[in-house]
């Protein structure tokens, strides 16, 4: 009789992309296991008309999912590893982060090739308060406005005219086949991404030791050592949807190299700290770069939304 493992997944066709993707990957790791899907529906994606912030985080792509898993409906639930929060809820583990896809964000418009090259005024679309504030910084006269939804969903609504250009993630446009979309790439230091951006994560109960002990085979240590960083950071900092925050970890043989950044979505006023310490020790390394960041002010735009 062959071992059932059920996952638990939102239901937008990026995160069945990804859920798909890992059936396929443990299915190769352990030949004769039998997967199924089990779709759910969100309360983040439910509700589109408000910011992420406003509604309560990202967290809110979980909370079903983990419920699932809580009731015994589902075994481990797959998402975007930038997307679970810092602290995860009593409970839980990540038993494994897949290799990393292209971290980077994704500059798209149907006229315009960069972010230079938009008009004065123009109507930029993203919700990411992250990204409104590397977009601040760089255009203060651009009109930044919220853009919910799924991938296609955020696509459609630039083609009908909504919007002059949109930011999205390369890797989920990626992973749907859109590559074409992508008018240009927004890449580190310049440009940084959002901490584990184009990292999946498979989370689980954290006493369901055969469920882990599966997925473990799916982990992938470089790319653990460069998220843990980054999320370090993030946690240090106690940063969530809320607060612009930013970071990028690279690693070279054994040295790891951390770029973080703190802003402020309304006016794009922000400050940047980057360090390299050892690659076994990336929580030391986010939290270093987190004080450097307070020590520079980063406080001042951290308290208002805290």
């Amino acid at each position: 009789m062959s071992q059932i493992l059920r996952i638990a997944t939102r239901k937008s066709p990026l995160a069945l992309w990804q859920s798909e993707h890992v059936a396929a990957a443990l299915r190769d790791a352990h030949p004769g296991l039998h997967i199924e899907l089990v779709p759910m529906s969100t309360r983040g994606d439910e509700v589109l008309d408000r910011s992420l912030a406003a509604i309560g985080g990202k967290g809110l792509f979980l909370k079903e999912l983990e419920i699932a898993m809580q009731r015994g409906e589902a075994d481990c639930a797959v998402h975007s590893l930038k997307d679970v929060p810092m602290e995860l809820e009593p409970g839980f583990a990540l038993p494994a982060i897949l290799a990393r896809a292209d971290y980077a964000d994704a500059f798209i418009s149907n006229r315009f090739d960069d972010i230079a090259s938009l008009p004065e005024e123009a109507v930029v679309g993203t919700s990411s308060l992250r990204r409104q504030a590397q977009l601040r910084a760089l255009r203060p006269d651009l009109q930044l406005r919220d853009l919910r939804g799924n991938v296609n969903t955020r696509l459609a609504k630039l083609d009908a005219g909504d919007y002059d250009a949109i930011v999205l993630a390369c890797a989920g446009l990626q992973r749907l086949g859109l590559d074409a979309r992508i008018r240009s790439r927004m890449q580190a230091p310049d440009w940084l991404p959002a901490p584990a951006q184009g990292a999946i994560a498979i989370e689980c109960r954290d006493d369901d030791a055969a469920t882990a002990a599966l997925c473990a085979a799916l982990d992938h240590a470089d790319t653990r050592t460069c998220v843990e960083a980054e999320r370090a950071m993030n946690r240090a900092l106690h940063g969530s949807c809320h607060v612009p925050v930013a970071g990028f970890a690279t690693l070279e043989g054994a040295r790891l190299r951390l770029h973080g950044l703190v802003g402020s979505a309304s006016d794009g006023r922000a400050v940047r700290a980057h360090a390299e310490g050892p690659a076994d020790a990336p929580e030391a390394l986010g939290v270093e770069v987190a004080q450097a960041l307070l020590a520079q002010g980063a406080g001042d735009f951290l308290a208002p939304l805290s």
